[in-house]
């Protein structure tokens, strides 16, 4: 029996301020929302709503698995439709919805006609479908993303419409924040670069080289953290990295599958049948590795375990994605962890910080460029030495294993060993009013130079080792000290990317 589709209070406010953008001249948008908002719902309603107006409606995807999972959801909610798709069985034109695979529109050389175009990962730019909607006029068009940073958004969507951030949902429980840990990373120095990214030939080739120690430290992770193996996604730099992977795997004892465009183009049955068996609750294959083909849109939600092996240069949208895989909420699941080979969370922590407490606003072309690298002492200085456990900000002893922190200049660390992400709080004394005084001013400093306004809440954390716990200050002109200490950090940051 079909369910009743229902949506939170936050997603029918976001299809409210998709009307308002609509009215206010806004053709085709944006809709934002971090993994486990429900996209896909948001998505089902408006074509639900289009095709009781009598009018046609289609929503635009780039794999297969994509359209499977999104006409199971509009199945589950008793909304008929058809599939534009090879071989599909449901190829049902005459129907007011299509759920349509970008691929085969290309190669048929047409785009439905339809007053509401929805298209999925929006911040994929093909460039069929920004010619469809540039000569279109009269369609309405919805982007969705989870991270609208690619380059070139703003030329065709021209509004952004967001309702929650991640912090939001973690807070709501309908997210969990992973624990991340750093591993070794794979050398790209030197590496040559094809389109701005690493090549993929020259990031499988030096990803070989650690593969024993993703795995080594997969096992001793997921022991430590879970007492055992979880349901994980490796994410690698080519096919013959996934298959190294898998060989290494299965040699310790563990049943991982790689699958890749090849075998998607060569056998979709096979694949289709690999991921139905790990969607399994039960499942007898312990991890999924892939490249790109578990990015986006791949959904299952027990999946406690992300292990990233592929480094990106500046691909920041790859990596909220990704990251994505591992924080929808499951019955059971207290928890996930994320396993770092790449250096991409440090590479983009700020940004990934800035995201989470933030959202997106607008469409940013400098989302997405080359990021300076952390060096060495940052990295350290970040590192529980013994076990790799989250530092507390108030705390100089580690809540997994004990260990206790000395504060010295030199800092300790032990080569090899996987370590997990945190801050190194200073313990100087500051009463609560010149907190709040230095954090107003952070503000208005911030609206002075137009920055983001999130900026301040980073400056505050930069400068106090804790986020404010107080309520956000109106702001105030920024005085001498605060002038001083952000010059001070604007310097400290040129010579670190000078080093």
């Amino acid at each position: 029996m079909a369910q009743t589709l229902k949506l939170w209070p936050e997603q029918e406010q976001i299809l409210a301020r998709l009307h308002e953008g609509f009215l206010a001249g806004h053709r085709a948008q944006v809709l934002y929302g971090p993994c486990g908002f429900g996209k896909t719902e948001i998505a089902v309603s408006m074509l639900d709503a289009t095709a009781r107006n009598n009018k046609r409606s289609a929503m635009l995807l780039d794999l297969k698995l994509l359209c499977a999972q999104t006409s199971a959801r509009m199945e589950k909610y008793g909304i008929d439709h058809g599939i534009v798709q090879p071989k599909s069985p449901r190829w049902r034109p005459e129907l007011p919805i299509q759920v349509c695979m970008v691929q085969t529109l290309e190669a048929r050389e047409g785009f439905p006609a339809v007053k509401l175009l929805i298209v999925d990962e929006a911040h994929v730019l093909r460039e069929s479908v920004l010619e469809f909607i540039r000569n279109n006029l009269s369609v309405y068009v919805v982007g969705l993303s989870g991270s609208p940073f690619t380059k070139g958004m703003g030329s065709v969507y021209t509004n952004v419409v967001s309702g929650v951030t991640v912090n939001e949902l973690v807070d709501k429980g309908r997210l969990i924040n992973p624990r991340v840990f750093i591993a070794r990373q794979i050398d790209m120095t030197g590496a040559k670069k094809v389109a701005g990214e690493w090549s993929d030939k020259e990031a499988t080739a030096r990803g070989i080289k650690i593969t024993g120690d993703v795995v080594a430290e997969w096992v001793s992770k997921t022991q430590e953290v879970f007492a055992g193996p979880r349901k994980t996604i490796v994410f690698c730099s080519g096919v013959a990295h996934g298959d190294d992977l898998a060989q290494k795997f299965q040699e310790a004892g563990f049943n991982f599958v790689s699958i890749s465009y090849k075998d998607s183009a060569k056998d979709p049955e096979y694949v289709a049948q690999v991921l139905q068996e790990f969607s399994k609750p039960d499942s007898e294959i312990h991890g999924l590795i892939a490249t790109d083909m578990l990015t986006k849109g791949f959904d299952v939600t027990d999946v406690c375990v992300g292990v990233s092996a592929r480094p990106f240069v500046k691909s920041f949208s790859a990596h909220v994605q990704q990251l994505g895989r591992i924080m929808r909420p499951h019955e059971g699941k207290e928890e996930s962890i994320w396993l770092d080979h790449s250096g991409n969370y440090l590479r983009f922590r700020d940004q990934w910080d800035d995201l989470c407490v933030n959202g997106v606003t607008g469409l940013d072309d400098d989302a997405e460029k080359v990021k300076p690298e952390p060096s060495d002492q940052d990295k350290e200085a970040s590192k529980c030495p013994k076990c790799g456990h989250l530092w507390s900000a108030s705390s100089d002893v580690c809540s997994h294993c004990g260990f206790e922190r000395v504060r010295k200049n030199a800092v300790v660390a032990l080569p090899g060993e996987m370590t997990e992400l945190t801050l190194v709080p200073k313990k100087e004394k500051y009463s609560a009013e010149f907190k709040e005084s230095f954090y107003a001013q952070l503000i208005g400093w911030t609206v002075e130079k137009n920055k983001k306004p999130g900026l301040a809440y980073y400056l505050y954390q930069d400068k106090f080792k804790v986020g404010p716990s107080m309520a956000k200050p109106a702001a105030s002109p920024p005085g001498a000290e605060v002038l001083s200490w952000i010059r001070s950090r604007n310097i400290a940051y040129a010579k670190r990317r000078a080093a």
